[in-house]
């Protein structure tokens, strides 16, 4: 007997009901920066700490992946890249997350495949110690990392890619969309969200009860992947599958 019609999963019932305006985007005719959140080995390395992936996922694979294929093009270009390390101070949580990324760790610090960037002089690197980058990026004095970064270089548009999409890369994005609409970068354009170079983690209901969590901390990967992408568009982000960049093949 044939199978009977597929069951539309949460996701699916999202796509209809929120659907997602995403396609492919070209950059090189204006002067874009390159914002990496937080693919340090305490989010995206395996067994590599208490938010860390338990075993490989392909989402935050192909998040690598894809992160690394477009920092090379940036720096073989001369584009300027910003890259945000959580980093915390032993003893001093982030509630509600349990502790992570702490100083000496080596959860700090950028996955293996991004390493190279920390020599990179087209890289400018963020320690921060909050889920907002935009807010840990704040000085002593006041100023603020990300709007000197943005408006040293004149850049026109931001490509954003990082980890978790739902998490800290929606926190920072939509802190620089009021930024910019506050005029604090005058010269910013579009931040543009590339989705295949965002990732979150998955915790079904079931998973959060296992371990005996509340079932308000379920985050079923999918869903709020979809969910991250959605709240950044309604808020005036760009949202893109592909990248094409002017002059190259």
């Amino acid at each position: 007997m044939p199978d009977g019609p597929a069951k539309a999963t949460l996701t699916d019932l999202l796509a209809e009901a929120m659907p997602l305006s995403i396609g492919a985007v070209e950059i090189g005719a204006r002067r874009t920066g390159l914002v990496i959140v937080d693919e340090v080995n305490g989010f995206a390395t395996v067994g590599a700490g208490n938010l860390a992936p338990p075993v490989e996922s392909p989402q935050v694979s192909e998040m690598i992946r894809e992160t690394d294929r477009l920092a090379q093009v940036f720096t073989e270009k001369g584009w300027k890249i910003l890259a945000f390390l959580d980093t915390h101070v032993p003893g001093k949580p982030e509630p509600p997350y349990p502790p992570h990324c702490e100083v000496g760790t080596g959860e700090e610090d950028l996955v293996a495949e991004l390493t190279w960037l920390q020599a990179d002089t087209n890289t400018t690197l963020v320690r921060k110690d909050c889920i907002n980058g935009f807010i840990g990026a704040i000085r002593p004095d006041g100023s603020n990392a990300v709007v000197d970064w943005v408006n040293l270089h004149q850049l026109q548009a931001l490509l954003v890619v990082g980890i978790c999409t739902d998490i800290c890369v929606m926190d920072f994005v939509l802190t620089s969309l009021s930024a910019r609409n506050h005029d604090l970068m005058p010269g910013l354009g579009d931040i543009i969200v590339y989705a295949p170079g965002c990732a979150t983690y998955d915790l079904p209901r079931s998973a959060a009860t296992a371990l005996g969590l509340p079932e308000s901390l379920a985050h079923p990967g999918e869903v709020t992947q979809y969910m991250g992408l959605y709240f950044m568009a309604s808020r005036g982000a760009v949202l893109a599958d592909r990248v094409t960049v002017v002059g190259c093949a």
